[in-house]
């Protein structure tokens, strides 16, 4: 019996899922398929500035597991780039963000970053941490 699936926590879709050389028909038979959570992986480690640790807890697999997912993002980037392929990123083995999870708001989630929740969220549960300190209910 085979393992279950560890799905990938992936905090949004990106905004553009299509890439590759100008003038290049849209259509075009030579593509190269990345997958949401190397999609996910990438954005953490290279455009966030994450760990592969922290990436991993964020993504809820184990390190050795991101490390494989991003080794494989960067082949397809450099396949695409050096061959002048197109990029189309679908699909994979993730479930998207629900706002709930640990990390979600507090300036780790991509999801609510720039709409001032995270800032929200944190000094709430600081609020939440001081009463629980000082024996205070609400």
């Amino acid at each position: 019996m085979p393992r279950p699936v560890k799905w990938r926590n992936v905090c949004c879709l990106p905004e553009n899922n299509r890439f590759g050389p100008l003038g290049m028909q849209a259509g075009a038979r030579e593509h190269i398929v990345m997958t949401v959570d190397e999609y996910e992986t990438v954005r953490l480690i290279d455009l966030e500035g994450f760990t592969q640790e922290e990436c991993a807890a964020q993504m809820n697999v184990a390190r050795t597991t991101v490390q494989g997912v991003y080794n494989s993002a960067r082949q397809k980037i450099a396949d695409s780039l050096v061959n002048g392929k197109a990029l189309w990123i679908e699909g994979g083995e993730y479930r998207l963000c629900d706002g709930q999870g640990i990390n979600c708001g507090r300036g780790h989630c991509g999801r609510y970053r720039n709409r001032g929740a995270g800032r929200a969220a944190a000094w709430d549960d600081a609020e939440a941490q001081s009463k629980i300190q000082k024996g205070e209910t609400s």
